[in-house]
């Protein structure tokens, strides 16, 4: 296992807390962690993946060891989140890169992809949604609520999600062994989101997060202009964004890797590490192999046999 260095770089103005592994001159694989987590949800990746591979995991603004400043002195949206993501990467000197990425960290990869058309050599979505097939009614019906008319009679359902309870259900829903779940996650996440200040700027989001959608036409047009390697490794259980989002992927890219695993959830590299790391690294190699060599140059034109696991 590759050592992991744990780092704060200055990027905007603000103090942003990156894992890094890796070999310096290795191809680039960033990691984008979802809500209400941080870079640590990579902790059991970005060890292995650094053996090769020159691993990025930033905390995003306002989670983990990142800073957190106040909503009103900072704008939480996910253009502002990309801002400081594509910053960041200017400040490593990266210029072409894969890219991990789960719940939140999916609509900043795509708004990357759409700024940087020709920067990513290939995409893994862990339950990373962009189609309106992967929202789950049930559990996204109150923010779209709260996000139309934000209010006294909208929040109230959308705040519940801070609390622990509520992060400790997105951890273990779907899971058939919730005993491989370490109960740190949920503990650390819900203190996290418990910080002063934290609630506004969750809230922030959750009215912001309606703005992804419209961008979904012109991520599906970028992948079938561009055909990027794309690996789908999805918890087959998850109530957030089910398993019809990651098929949904084949449509725009039929090359594209769909596995859906039986047994997981939401947080699928909880739950099932071996397997995640299994589909990755085997990806990876495939796609990024050929290229390894030389900094990832002139990957994107590698293919393999797609396959959808159901």
């Amino acid at each position: 296992m590759a050592e992991v260095s744990y780092r704060h770089h200055a990027v905007a103005g603000r103090r942003v807390f990156v894992r890094e592994s890796g070999p310096p001159d290795g191809p680039v694989v960033l990691l984008l962690h979802g809500f209400p987590t941080s870079s640590r949800m990579y902790r059991a990746l970005i060890p292995a993946l650094g053996e090769r591979y020159r691993v990025i995991a930033p905390d995003h603004i306002g989670f983990g060891h990142s800073d957190a400043p106040a909503a009103d002195e900072f704008d939480y949206t996910f253009d502002a989140l990309t801002d400081v993501t594509e910053a960041l990467l200017d400040e490593l000197g990266v210029e072409r890169f894969a890219v991990v990425v789960q719940d939140y960290g999916a609509p900043i990869a795509w708004r990357l992809a759409l700024r940087r058309p020709s920067a990513i050599t290939a995409v893994i979505s862990q339950n990373g949604n962009a189609y309106d097939d992967g929202f789950v009614e049930e559990f996204w019906a109150p923010v779209w609520a709260y996000s139309r008319a934000p209010g006294p009679d909208t929040e109230p359902a959308v705040r519940g999600a801070l609390g622990e309870p509520a992060i400790r259900w997105q951890y273990l829903h779907g899971v058939d062994r919730p005993e491989l779940v370490d109960p740190d996650t949920w503990t650390i996440d819900a203190a996290s989101m418990a910080r002063h200040g934290s609630e506004a700027a969750q809230l922030s989001l959750f009215r912001d997060y309606a703005t992804n959608v419209p961008l979904y036409p012109r991520l599906h047009a970028w992948f079938r202009e561009t055909q990027v390697p794309l690996l789908a490794v999805w918890g087959e259980n998850d109530e957030i964004f089910g398993p019809a989002g990651a098929r949904a992927f084949a449509r725009d890219l039929p090359d594209a890797e769909i596995h859906l695993v039986p047994g997981g959830g939401h947080f699928l590299i909880e739950s099932h590490p071996g397997t995640v790391l299994g589909h990755l690294e085997g990806f990876l190699e495939r796609r990024l192999g050929t290229g390894a060599d030389r900094g990832g140059d002139d990957v994107a034109g590698a293919r393999a046999p797609a396959g959808v696991v159901t």
